[in-house]
């Protein structure tokens, strides 16, 4: 796989070699708004999510290619159905960018499926037999790197199923592509059942004038905008970064959601920080934040058993970077922390 050439200028020719395995390996993709954040930082907060790097050939004992259980919870291409009440709708594999620390970085990539339309609806059809799902997401790959017209006909197919309550729509584009964010699509997704959109954002300074521009319109088409963010070693992991981050997003009316320990997922590992460092640093969030400014500090159960507060009576510590966390079905799981 070739280097995206506007990336260029960031391979060392000393890494040049290393960096063509983790090519092999991983899907890479920068968007130019993220490319102008980024300049010639390429260790800051930007440069560090985007930029391919060397330490993705590391592999520990705990990764998982899967580490949420995607694929053992897909009765129908396209579906995951890992709740009772919700599904996911994964109809695209692609993404504006491809994030280093992503959970599924071995699914995703200018190769990765696009549902046809026989396949899309099978799974509309699945989700139209199914009367206990009430919720469905829309996730992938990016929901928004699909035509407007294509946004439309599943959003309008889903509008008509009377045991839905809300559509959810998880995605980077109005933040690190706002170009994609066309007006036909803002307006492709009007009118539907209740419509939440949640937008991965990690950083402060990912907010530029264009993206801001994007979530105002979002706002004023009627969608309520929240947030979600990935506890990142170098990104994040600190009080005063997320403090601003959460308080960004407030000013612009997204309410922030999820914080999201980091999955075992390959080549991830020098961005985990131990889940005893998380918790610190959501104790003092909290004697900074308003409630309304705090998200909920969050665990995917390895092996797709749910997602689970970490600051909830649901995670004990059996010892140093053992815990055992309980999920909602009362199951007890042991979880190893690699990083404490």
């Amino acid at each position: 796989m070739r280097i995206q050439h506007n990336i260029q200028k960031y391979i060392q020719k000393s890494e040049h070699d290393s960096l063509q395995d983790v090519l092999a390996r991983y899907s890479v993709r920068i968007s130019q708004t993220m490319l102008d954040l980024i300049g010639n930082d390429t260790d800051g907060p930007i440069g560090l999510q985007f930029i391919p790097n060397i330490q993705e050939l590391d592999d520990t004992p705990h990764d998982n290619p899967d580490p949420i259980g995607d694929h053992k919870h897909s009765p129908v291409k396209g579906i995951v159905h890992r709740h009772p009440n919700r599904v996911l709708l994964k109809l695209t594999h692609i993404c504006p960018v491809y994030c280093r620390f992503c959970f599924r970085k071995t699914m995703v990539g200018e190769t990765g499926e696009i549902l046809n339309l026989d396949e899309q609806n099978q799974a509309l059809e699945y989700i139209e037999n199914h009367k206990e799902i009430q919720e469905v997401i829309l996730t992938g790959g990016d929901p928004f790197m699909l035509s407007a017209r294509r946004l439309k006909a599943v959003c309008e197919r889903l509008h008509s199923m009377d045991h839905l309550d809300n559509i959810r729509f998880h995605t980077r584009v109005p933040l690190v592509s706002p170009e994609l964010m066309s007006d036909k699509k803002i307006e492709a997704i009007q009118g539907v059942c209740p419509l939440y959109i949640l937008i991965h954002v990690n950083h402060a300074r990912e907010f530029t004038p264009k993206g801001i521009k994007v979530c105002e319109s979002l706002v004023k088409a009627g969608f309520v905008l929240l947030s979600q963010t990935a506890l990142l070693k170098g990104v994040n992991a600190d009080c005063d970064t997320l403090h601003k981050l959460f308080r960004t997003c407030i000013r612009h009316k997204i309410k922030p959601y999820y914080l999201h320990h980091l999955d075992y997922a390959p080549g991830t590992s020098h961005f985990r920080i131990s889940i005893r460092q998380g918790q610190a640093i959501m104790k003092e969030l909290m004697q900074r934040c308003s409630g309304l400014a705090m998200p909920t500090y969050v665990l995917d159960i390895p092996g797709g058993y749910a997602k689970v507060p970490l600051h909830a009576c649901r995670i004990e510590t059996a010892q140093k970077g053992h815990y055992v966390i309980e999920d909602p079905q009362g199951r007890r799981h042991h979880y190893i922390d690699t990083a404490d």
